[in-house]
């Protein structure tokens, strides 16, 4: 062997020896640190060399390391949230909370079990995924834009506890039946974006909606990556063939500046406002903007001081690695619209054609819910899921207070676990609390629910409230849909760890949802029985 190639061969695999000696973080799955070892990068020419120079043996060692892509470092973003904690009704009574119609944590979250991991915690929110389901719940009647219904059945998870269903059915519109829309495509086409479930699913999902435009409305284009740009003015949706035209030619490349493209969304949305219509923008991202004002804080003010112009934000999330969750369930929150996670044509076709009224016209605004438990039949309660939705009590009757909207058709479901009086729950018996004792005026009703809500554009809210009653059917004699929502949240509590599941396992969840399964016209909740299946295998290896 020449001395030089010798030389050569000695460099290569002392590199490779202090490659291996030098580990480096890489995150996998639900942001867990691995070490593995640095990956080694030579000149083409330098490596083909020493391929030649080393010995056959030392070669197929030594193979692996040279030949291993460099693997992607994860840094997907996620709020974190303290599951809801047991209040005493004897401390506490009333319990405050936001609406939430929000279904990007379920999405989200198939995404991981498909890929073949479990999803974080943070990224696993309870109430999105009981609402991502439809229910067969009453349209409203009378002068309230939508229904509440409530149901009682015994809890699966705890003895003795009861779980409270709470429904609500907003009043749906065909498409023909919705109000002129001012439309704003604020499209992401920065570098991160070229991967094929980023900017081509965009594309897709964009297609999709182009279709369903009318006449009547407008729809504006804007893209961003390093620089925003205005690709198209407001045009009409009967030229679909120009509007398809922009959409088919974006490409991904560049940075992402996200705070100026923003800033530019609302100018256009309001140049093309039209009164008493619709006034959206649709934001098609990753959430990774990497230029400009990229604090979370400062973004999310932004879009919460645009939204009192009467243009709302809808945020539809894409893409995987560096996917920032957080921001989109949070810009969308602000910006009084909805956050989806798109991760195929089957989602995009359920977000912006089957659903397209209940993402683009809202029939009630600021929708609060506040629930006063009685001492007399209740002991103790929690709320299942809403953690980041949150209000306070004085929060209710305040009008200056913003809240989750609806929009036309959305099904809300919420549940509580409560104690009845007299049984044991979560927490010990208070030494110094006095017992209440049973007033037979209030004997019949567990707890009395208040919703408050605004009719879009007005600033005075409406109160709307009924009682619920006590008494509770078995698991097996509820509906279906309360079965079904009931193993919906059971999965997702497992997925959070379990906490409140008590005996309920994953064979109890899936068979749960198997017997709830119908009816099912788009095969979701067959989909979530296979989901349920992944999860429990996954957690089995894991264990």
């Amino acid at each position: 062997m020449h001395q030089s190639t010798k030389i050569l061969s000695l460099t290569l695999l002392s590199c490779m020896v202090m490659a291996c000696s030098n580990p480096v973080k890489e995150q996998r799955g639900a942001g867990a640190e691995v070490m593995m070892p640095a990956p080694l990068v030579l000149p083409t020419r330098m490596a083909d060399n020493a391929r030649k120079a080393i010995a056959p043996a030392a070669y197929i060692a030594v193979m692996p390391t040279l030949e291993r892509p460099r693997l992607e470092q994860n840094t997907e973003k996620y709020q974190s949230n303290e599951v809801n904690p047991v209040f005493r009704v004897s401390d506490q009574a009333i319990s405050t909370f936001s609406i939430d119609v929000d279904t990007g944590s379920y999405t989200n979250t198939r995404r991981f079990l498909n890929d073949g991991r479990l999803p974080p915690a943070d990224a696993v929110r309870i109430e999105e995924m009981i609402n991502y389901f439809d229910y067969q719940y009453p349209q409203p009647v009378g002068v309230h834009p939508f229904s509440v219904t409530t149901e009682t059945v015994d809890s699966p998870w705890k003895d003795h506890a009861k779980l409270i269903k709470i429904g609500i059915q907003a009043k749906d519109l065909t498409v023909k039946q919705l109000p002129p829309a001012n439309l704003v495509f604020l499209v992401d086409v920065s570098g991160s974006m070229s991967a094929p479930d980023k900017l081509p699913l965009v594309k897709q999902t964009l297609r999709l909606l182009t279709e369903q435009l009318r006449p009547q409305d407008k729809v504006t284009i804007i893209t961003y990556a390093s620089g925003e740009k205005l690709v198209l003015e407001p045009t009409s949706g009967d030229q679909k063939d120009k509007i398809l035209a922009v959409v088919n030619a974006l490409k991904a490349g560049g940075a992402t500046a996200g705070e100026q493209a923003v800033q530019l969304a609302y100018k256009q949305a309001e140049k093309a406002f039209v009164k008493n219509g619709i006034n959206r923008i649709l934001l098609a991202t990753d959430g990774d903007f990497n230029v400009g004002i990229t604090d979370f804080s400062t973004l999310k003010g932004i879009v919460a001081e645009k939204r009192k112009s009467g243009i709302s934000l809808t945020t539809l999330g894409f893409g995987t690695g560096n996917y920032n969750e957080q921001l989109m369930e949070q810009l969308a929150d602000a910006g009084d619209g909805n956050y989806s996670y798109i991760d195929n044509k089957n989602e995009a076709k359920k977000v912006v054609q089957r659903q397209l009224s209940s993402t683009l016209a809202t029939v009630a605004q600021d929708v609060k819910i506040q629930v006063e438990f009685n001492p007399a039949t209740v002991k103790e309660y929690r709320l299942v899921g809403y953690e980041n939705r949150m209000l306070k009590q004085e929060d209710f009757n305040n009008d200056k207070v913003d809240a989750g909207d609806i929009g036309a058709g959305h099904r809300v479901t919420a549940l509580y676990e409560i104690i009845p009086a007299g049984k044991q729950g979560w927490l010990n018996d208070s030494r110094y609390q006095a017992t209440t004792k049973l007033d037979a005026s209030r004997a019949s009703e567990y707890a009395f629910v208040n919703l408050r809500y605004k009719l879009p554009n007005q600033a005075t809210s409406i109160l709307l409230n009924q009682a619920v009653k006590t008494g509770s059917k078995t698991l097996a004699q509820a509906n279906s849909d309360t079965r079904f929502a009931i193993a919906v949240a059971s999965y997702a509590q497992q997925l959070k760890g379990g906490q409140y599941n008590g005996a309920v396992g994953w064979d109890q969840i899936i068979q749960l949802a198997q017997q709830s399964a119908q009816p099912d016209p788009y095969l979701m909740r067959e989909e979530f029985v296979e989901l349920a299946k992944i999860a429990k295998s996954l957690s089995a290896k894991k264990d």
